[in-house]
């Protein structure tokens, strides 16, 4: 089943969220854990998980990504700035308990000066901290544009990670297409070995959701500015070729696109469906 969605505000909880995404015929959706700046989350309320859970069931949900804020950085270089990040991944991780199964996404960070090699070791000691052998939620690393001192620009960084953490039989990755295009993987031009890169590299069975986004910009930029599907340097049949692929095609996609209302990601959600085999 071809399983998209896109990125909905949580502030009236997980039910709305859910029948948003129904009434643009998705079937997953995004949403920001808290303000995508930072700050306290909002107390999750019993109720509406228990009616979402109901409601999913009836119309077939069976995933959903929840997304770090911004703001968050284990690998600061600053030890207060890398304790909030610690502090927040583990409130994160204990409050997606409350829907079992689910997966939880996040940027990797910045070593803001320090080197890439001192980054992936300050995530990797982080994700040690915060990740537990019972909780049931899949932390994902997002593949990045590669701007500034971001760490995971390149599939070697979050392989890197992954390999520092103990626990790493709970850590996948979300393969941001924006993101690897602006980063220098030439997704319109040859997915297949882009995809053979990340399967030598991290390991295919390690990729568990696509954010589908098109770029504003041309290959290899380092820049990450998201542009509608169709409307960007990656263009539609690309994308609708990611959605293709034997070896994504069963993954969940989520929308990030620049939409002014939930019309926008009906519209494209409408068109991608219609370019899905099988749809």
């Amino acid at each position: 089943m071809f399983t998209i969605g896109c990125h909905l505000s949580s502030a009236k909880g997980y039910l709305k969220m859910a029948k948003d995404a129904v009434s643009i015929d998705g079937n997953t959706f995004q949403f920001f854990t808290r303000n995508p700046r930072g700050g306290k989350a909002k107390a999750i309320d019993p109720a509406d998980v228990a009616a979402f859970h109901e409601y999913a069931g009836e119309h077939g949900i069976a995933t959903f990504l929840a997304h770090a804020p911004y703001t968050m950085n284990p690998a600061a270089a600053k030890s207060e700035t890398r304790q909030f990040a610690i502090e927040l991944l583990t409130d994160d991780l204990a409050r997606m308990e409350n829907t079992p199964g689910q997966l939880y996404n996040m940027h990797p960070g910045c070593h803001v000066g320090q080197g890439m090699d001192t980054g992936i070791e300050l995530i990797a000691d982080a994700l040690n901290q915060v990740l537990t052998p019972d909780q049931s939620t899949t932390l994902l690393l997002e593949t990045m544009a590669g701007k500034g001192t971001e760490v995971g620009g390149r599939f070697d960084d979050l392989a890197a990670i992954i390999e520092r953490v103990e626990l790493s039989d709970k850590v996948g990755v979300c393969l941001d297409t924006c993101h690897v295009w602006d980063g220098g993987y030439d997704i319109a031009d040859d997915l297949d070995g882009v995809l053979e890169e990340f399967d030598r590299v991290i390991g295919l069975d390690r990729l568990r959701a696509i954010h589908l986004n098109d770029s504003k910009n041309p290959l290899a930029a380092h820049k990450d500015r998201h542009a509608p599907i169709g409307e960007g340097c990656i263009g539609f049949d690309a994308l609708a070729a990611v959605t293709n692929h034997p070896a994504l095609r069963d993954l969940p996609f989520f929308l990030e696109t620049p939409q002014d209302d939930l019309a926008g990601w009906g519209a494209e959600i409408a068109a991608l469906r219609a370019a899905h085999v099988g749809e």
